[in-house]
C-alpha cells in the first residue's frame, strides 16, 4: 500500500470483512463444486482449464506457478485433461524444445458453461440488491482486486 495514503481502519471492522469475505469464498467454491459434478472434471481441473481460457496457452511449469501445485501433480493432471480430450499439448514454433498446454473446444465449452451457471447463482443471490448497491459493490471489489494485485 502506498504510504502516502495509508489509513489505519478498525481492527473489528477489518476482522469481521476478512471473515465475510473467507465465508463468501467458501461459499462460491462450494456452489462450484455442485456445478462441476455433473461434469466429468474435478475441481483443480476446472482451475486449470480456466487458466488457459482466460490466459491462453501456458507450459506446464507456468501452470503449476498459477495454480501453486507440483510440477508432477500438474503434469498429471493436464495427462488426465489431455485423455479426456480437453486440452492438448503442443510444441511452441519458435522454441521446439517448449511445450504448451492447449484448451481444446470441449474444453472451452466446459469452463463457458460453469461460469454462466456461476454467473447465473450470483444474479439469483442480487435480486434483492438495488441496480446503485450492485455498481457500488461491484467498484469495491475491483478496487479490492486491484489493490491485492499490487502486493
Amino acid at each position: 500500500m502506498n504510504e502516502d495514503k495509508q489509513v489505519l481502519h478498525n481492527e473489528e471492522q477489518v476482522a469481521f470483512m476478512e471473515k465475510e469475505l473467507r465465508y463468501i469464498a467458501g461459499i462460491i467454491k462450494q456452489k462450484g463444486r455442485e456445478l462441476l459434478s455433473s461434469y466429468t472434471i474435478t475441481p483443480p481441473q476446472f482451475v486449470a482449464l480456466q487458466w488457459l481460457f482466460e490466459h491462453g496457452d501456458m507450459t506446464i511449469g507456468d501452470l503449476s506457478n498459477k495454480m501453486f501445485l507440483a510440477f508432477s501433480t500438474t503434469t498429471d493432471l493436464v495427462d488426465r485433461m489431455e485423455k479426456n480430450k480437453l486440452v492438448v499439448r503442443v510444441r511452441d514454433d519458435h522454441d521446439r524444445r517448449v511445450i504448451r498446454i492447449h484448451l481444446l473446444e470441449e474444453g472451452g465449452r466446459i469452463i463457458e458453461e460453469v461460469i454462466k451457471k456461476r454467473q447465473d447463482y450470483l444474479q439469483d443471490v442480487l435480486t434483492d440488491f438495488s441496480a446503485g448497491e450492485v455498481e457500488q459493490l461491484s467498484s469495491l471489489l475491483e478496487k479490492l482486486h486491484r489493490e491485492m494485485k499490487q502486493d
